[in-house]
């Protein structure tokens, strides 16, 4: 099984390290780090950190593809490093048409951290689709036609998406236990020292009836 996460110009850093270590100790996942553009050297967001893309982002191997977000400033100050700026620079170079491809693949699994399902929302890819990002763009999220879930880590699917940098940890261990079992998301969880944290939203089940509470 390969998956395949993305790098742009401007990602934040924890959305691609945290996930790429997670899936890679589940031991039977092949785990790429690439660009739209194929191999080459991808800067993080305000200068944090560069990573290197050894390959190209390509809908035909991936069976799961990771969307990262972008770090930048939060407000405007006047500079074009803001978040949103660097999330919409992203969709000016290939990487929509690359992830519509993959998208529309059968057996592939998109999923996002932080922004990363902004930058899907904004391309019309996953219009009326359940989906979380980082609590301060869930009213963008649902600006952009996608139902909106305050929730740490929501599966919706062939469409599995994380909230705020770190729940890029619980998105990769939820992936490890869903593809291969929770006796290996279990030890990975273990290895890292790291306990899991909220429920994973899905729309299985009874729905709450309680007052405030998504259906």
């Amino acid at each position: 099984m390969l998956a395949q996460i993305v790098l742009f110009d401007g990602f934040d850093p924890l959305d691609v390290i945290a996930p790429y270590e997670v899936l890679g100790a589940g031991g039977a996942l092949t785990v790429e780090l690439v660009s739209a553009e194929g191999p080459r050297e991808v800067p993080g967001g305000l200068g944090m950190l560069t990573l290197r893309a050894t390959a190209a982002l390509d809908p035909e191997r991936a069976d799961l593809v990771l969307v990262p977000g972008a770090a930048g400033r939060i407000s405007d100050d006047g500079g074009a490093d803001t978040v949103p700026a660097v999330l919409g620079r992203s969709l000016e170079t290939p990487l929509p048409g690359l992830l519509k491809a993959a998208c529309d693949r059968p057996g592939v699994t998109m999923t996002t951290v932080c922004g990363g399902s902004m930058v899907l929302a904004m391309a019309g890819l996953i219009t009326g689709r359940r989906a979380t990002t980082h609590h301060m763009g869930l009213d963008a999220l649902a600006a952009a036609g996608v139902h909106a879930i305050d929730a740490r880590v929501v599966d919706d699917g062939d469409l599995v998406t994380g909230a705020g940098v770190t729940s890029g940890l619980d998105l990769a261990l939820h992936l490890l236990e869903r593809e291969l079992g929770p006796r290996i998301a279990h030890e990975v969880e273990k290895l890292f020292s790291h306990e899991r944290r909220g429920t994973v939203w899905s729309a299985r089940g009874t729905a709450p009836v309680l007052e405030g509470l998504p259906a």
